[in-house]
């Protein structure tokens, strides 16, 4: 199962098992899911990774 990287609004970066995709594209790339940092449900965007040299 692919992970994604994904940070929450509090700051704190993790990666969840699954990211649901909505099909409306007016919510933007934020979605709400339990951050294990902060324990609360808190709305969370992928983050872009930078590849390495």
């Amino acid at each position: 199962m692919e992970r994604t990287v994904v940070r929450c609004a509090d700051g704190h970066v993790f990666s969840a098992a699954s990211f649901p995709m909505q099909q409306a594209e007016r919510l933007g790339p934020g979605r709400l899911m339990r951050c294990p940092r902060c324990t609360r449900l808190r709305s969370v965007v992928p983050v872009a990774l930078e590849k390495q040299r």
